[in-house]
């Protein structure tokens, strides 16, 4: 279990860099901002600095994910797993806010958080038979 869900906390990883390149690199294309659902090119304009700063949260927060892999791998269990599973919460918790924002945002938020909340539950079940 520990490894499945190493490799789906990798991908929800992954994700999450794919969604800071594109509000925070590839914004100003207008088949990026138009997958986010902006209509015009002054609406991607006006929103662009606040995408900006959404892409890096996504890094930061597949960043603190891939450490905690790694301090994982490396033997370094405990601060592994406690970075593992915040950045995981996180995530989760920031697909849950998407949802709160109204209903056409099910489908991103399912997108963002479903990774990460299999990642989670696959590694507390691992914790919970005892693997390491």
């Amino acid at each position: 279990m520990i490894l499945l869900a190493t490799i789906v906390v990798t991908l929800a990883a992954a994700l999450h860099v794919a969604i800071f390149f594109m509000e925070s690199v590839a914004w100003t294309r207008p088949a990026v901002w138009r997958r986010f659902g902006v209509a015009s090119q002054q609406a991607a304009d006006t929103v662009r600095p606040m995408a900006y700063n959404q892409g890096f949260y996504n890094l930061f927060l597949a960043i603190g994910a891939v450490v905690g892999l790694v301090l994982y791998a490396v033997g370094q269990h405990a601060a592994g797993l406690a970075l593992i599973i915040f950045a995981s919460a996180s995530m989760i918790g920031a697909a849950v806010v998407l949802v709160t924002t109204g209903r056409g945002y099910l489908r991103p938020a399912v997108i963002q958080g479903i990774l990460p909340l299999i990642g989670l539950i696959l590694l507390l079940i691992g914790l919970a038979i005892g693997e390491r």
